[in-house]
């Protein structure tokens, strides 16, 4: 009798289990795809805010040495302020 049932498989009818099977693996299938789709997306996604932030990377190398020039001028000026404080102390002391 098992012998009849397999010849039957053979000839085209498909048990629950194989009907099960194959819309099971139908739904993976399509799942899998859609998930590729998003991650293509995520992908463009991420090189267009990679892209934007590389545009970025001029304006801030020029904020960067706008920056250091003004704390060398900053720097500059506590020292002459410092120089000219420290003279006029000598200048005191001295009279």
């Amino acid at each position: 009798m098992s012998t009849n049932n397999r010849s039957q498989g053979a000839q085209g009818e498909k048990t629950y289990f194989e009907q099960q099977r194959e819309l099971v693996l139908q739904d993976v299938a399509t799942n899998l795809e859609q998930v590729l789709q998003n991650m293509n997306t995520l992908n463009r996604s991420l090189e267009s805010v990679i892209a934007v932030g590389n545009e970025f990377g001029q304006v801030e190398g020029l904020w960067s040495m706008f920056e250091n020039v003004m704390a060398q001028q900053q720097q500059q000026s506590h020292e002459e302020e410092g120089q000219t404080h420290t003279g006029a102390q000598e200048k005191s002391q001295r009279h």
